[in-house]
C-alpha cells in the first residue's frame, strides 16, 4: 500500500515539473517570436495621430490634373508615398512601391508625394516608370501631414481617417502599414506587442 501512495506522490510531483517547464518553454517561445518578428515602420509623427481625420487638401499633379488628398474615397483607401527625387531610398524603393500598388489595387489608391520645386521630378518620373501614378510636388502636403524624414507613407483608410504611417525603408515595411490597418492597430508593433501580452496571458493560465 505504501508503495502505491509514494507512486501517486511521484506521478504528482512529475506533473507539476512538466507544467512548470511547459510554463518556461511558452514564455521563452514568445519572446523569441517578438525577437524575431518583423518591426514595421517606424512610426515618428508629431503633428498626426491615427484614428484622426486625415488633412483633407486639393492639390495640382505634374501631370495638370487636380488629387484630392484625405477625405472619404468611393471604397478605397490612400496611400501617400513620400519621396524625393534626391533621395537614393526613395528610389531603391520604387519597384517595391509599384508592385504594392498593383496587388493592392482593388482597394488602395496608391499617389506619390513630394516638395522642392528645383527639383527635376519630371524626369525621376520617367526615370522610374512611375508615369501611372499620381506625383503631387507641394511644401504644405508634408508639412499637413508631419512629413520629416524619407521615405514616409501615410494609410488613409475608406472613411478619410489616418490608419496607419511610418518611416519604409524596406518591403516588409510597407506591408507592415497594411498589415496594422488590418488588425486595426496604430503599427505592427503595437500588434506584436498585444500578441505577445495574450501570449503570456495565456500560458499563466497553462
Amino acid at each position: 500500500m505504501e508503495w502505491l501512495v509514494v507512486s501517486n506522490i511521484g506521478l504528482w510531483i512529475a506533473l507539476v515539473v512538466l507544467a512548470v517547464i511547459n510554463l518556461a518553454l511558452l514564455r521563452q517561445v514568445g519572446v523569441l517570436y517578438e525577437r524575431v518578428a518583423p518591426a514595421g515602420a517606424l512610426m515618428v509623427n508629431q503633428v498626426l495621430e491615427v484614428g484622426a481625420n486625415a488633412p483633407s487638401l486639393s492639390l495640382p499633379t505634374i501631370a495638370g490634373k487636380v488629387e484630392e488628398i484625405g477625405g472619404a474615397l468611393e471604397g478605397k483607401s490612400q496611400l501617400l508615398f513620400f519621396v524625393s527625387p534626391d533621395c537614393p531610398v526613395c528610389g531603391e524603393l520604387t519597384p517595391v512601391f509599384k508592385s504594392a500598388a498593383a496587388a493592392e489595387s482593388e482597394w488602395l489608391h496608391a499617389v506619390l508625394a513630394s516638395d522642392g520645386k528645383e527639383l527635376d521630378h519630371h524626369g525621376y518620373v520617367t526615370a522610374k516608370g512611375l508615369e501611372g501614378f499620381p506625383y503631387v510636388v507641394s511644401e504644405l502636403l508634408g508639412k499637413s501631414y508631419g512629413v520629416s524624414k524619407l521615405p514616409y507613407a501615410v494609410l488613409i483608410d475608406e472613411q478619410g481617417k489616418i490608419a496607419s504611417m511610418g518611416i519604409v525603408n524596406s518591403r516588409e515595411h510597407l506591408e507592415s502599414l497594411f498589415e496594422a490597418k488590418e488588425h486595426k492597430v496604430a503599427s505592427i508593433q503595437e500588434y506584436m506587442k498585444k500578441k505577445t501580452a495574450v501570449n503570456y496571458v495565456e500560458a499563466d493560465k497553462a
